[in-house]
């Protein structure tokens, strides 16, 4: 596995070196600018491009497809605002989604469980340990979007979530974001409904290369993938970390996710 990370510009691996505390500190300072970072490149694009050959079997055989309307919230009201509401619009959102008792041996998974990926995530966080779930389906997923997909607006459930993009589209896909649209003070339902009808200048975008381990806090970070245009496929890997050992998802949210559960 180590061979296909790319550990001389990323020393995830160097315990207390400089290099490491240096990465560690450039992580935090643009955390707390732009609420997130990517480390471009972190698996080499030849790793990253077998990976997702590896998959692809699979993903046309026995993949998930994760159809669904949903609005910003993925709420189906949010207390206090009608139901009329520009901030409550509905959008489609479709994907295919290979879980992990999926990728037995897969390099994704061998990167989700590796120790100092971790200890660097948590240390990046501020978090005093971080742990891989439990859970056999949601620990780490592949997702893959064809043409006409996307992951349409919302804000994340979790503190933040950390990707890793095996295969970039011909075309669409960008990942576009407004930077801490609301607070846990100003839920700002008209800034939401702004951003929604496209009309927020401060919405950026942004594309990622291959291979790139991008952290990004969407609690109150509306963001969105744009809908993918050509023959060759979005494909990006999900890892999912808690702050407490044993997570795992309830059945409800198994079948919601996955269309199946494990219990």
């Amino acid at each position: 596995m180590l061979d296909a990370l790319d550990l001389d510009s990323f020393p995830l691996d160097k315990a207390g070196s400089v290099e490491r505390e240096a990465l560690v500190e450039r992580c935090r300072a643009e955390m707390a600018a732009g609420g997130m970072f990517n480390l471009d490149g972190f698996v080499r694009a030849e790793a990253a491009q077998a990976e997702a050959d590896r998959h692809k079997p699979k993903m046309d055989s026995e993949s998930f497809n994760h159809a669904r309307t949903h609005n910003v919230y993925f709420r189906k009201e949010v207390p206090g605002l009608a139901a009329d509401h520009p901030a409550l619009v509905t959008f489609e959102t479709s994907n295919n989604t290979l879980c992990s008792d999926q990728l037995d041996g897969s390099l994704v998974g061998q990167i989700y469980r590796w120790e100092p990926l971790i200890d660097f995530l948590a240390d990046v966080m501020h978090k005093p340990a971080l742990y891989p779930m439990d859970d056999p389906l949601a620990a780490f997923n592949v997702m893959q979007y064809r043409e006409g997909q996307a992951l349409n607006w919302h804000f994340d459930r979790s503190e933040f979530t950390v990707t890793l993009l095996l295969q970039a589209p011909d075309a669409g896909g960008a990942f576009e974001y407004r930077t801490d649209l609301r607070s846990a003070d100003d839920p700002n339902y008209d800034g939401v409904a702004r951003l929604l009808a496209g009309n927020d200048p401060e919405m950026q975008s942004m594309s990622v290369v291959p291979g790139t381990l991008n952290v990004f806090k969407g609690v109150n970070t509306p963001h969105r993938v744009t809908p993918v245009k050509g023959r060759r496929a979005r494909m990006i890997a999900v890892l999912t970390y808690y702050e407490q050992p044993g997570a795992m998802f309830t059945r409800e949210e198994q079948l919601g996710f996955y269309g199946r559960t494990t219990y």
